[in-house]
Order: C-alpha cells, then structure tokens, then sequence
C-alpha cells in the first residue's frame, strides 16, 4: 500500500510541476501578420519563417519568404532570393502597442515600415 501511494504521489507532484512550468511559456511578441497602408504585410510564424509582401513603391509588391530570429534588440531576416540565392537582413525592432517599427532593406533598398498588428 505504501508503495502505491508513493507512487501516485510521485505521478501527482508530476503532473503538478509540468503544468506550472508549461504556464510559463511566453511567446515572442512578433509573432502574428503585421500590415500598413501603403500593401505591405509580414506574417512571422512559431517555427521561425516568414511570409511577406513588401510594397517597394514598384507597380506590384514583392513577396518574400524566409527565417527569422531576434537577438537582443535585432531581427535578422534570412529571405530566400531564388533556389541558390538567400539575402541575410538585420533590423533593429521595436513594438509600442499594436505597431511593429522596423526598417526593410534588402539589396541597399531601405524602406522603414511601421506596421500594424492585425492577426496572431
């Protein structure tokens, strides 16, 4: 009987310390679509990719994909060019409220963003 109840107690402490701890997860703040005015729309997703289309001020945006990470205060934006081509970007990234500052320069093109936060 002692063994038993030994062992339950063990399964519940468990049980107990995994929910406490699974609570505490907090995902990145940038996850979720982000769009503007002007057409431009970046959606990251939880497994570190991206999806986005940038409106450069050419006839139609231009849509890109690739991985993403933060490291401090920097978000680094692998974009996937062609098969054989990836371009490697970094920005500085800030979220005041429900709007994502970030600038957007691939090539030497620079275009700062201010984004709003429309799904997660």
């Amino acid at each position: 009987m002692n063994k038993t109840m030994r062992t339950i107690s063990v399964i519940i402490s468990t049980l107990i310390f995994a929910i406490i701890f699974a609570g505490c997860y907090t995902p990145s703040p940038i996850y979720g679509t982000w769009t503007d005015n002007d057409g431009s729309k970046i959606t990251f997703m939880a497994d570190n990719t991206f999806n986005s289309t940038i409106n450069d001020s050419s006839e139609t945006p231009t849509q890109f994909s690739g991985e993403w990470t933060i490291i401090d205060n920097v978000l680094i934006l692998k974009v996937i060019i062609s098969e054989t081509e990836d371009y490697v970007m970094r920005s500085e990234w800030d979220i005041r409220g429900a709007m994502l500052y970030m600038d957007w320069t691939l090539k030497g093109v620079k275009k700062s963003l201010i984004l709003y936060h429309t799904a997660r």
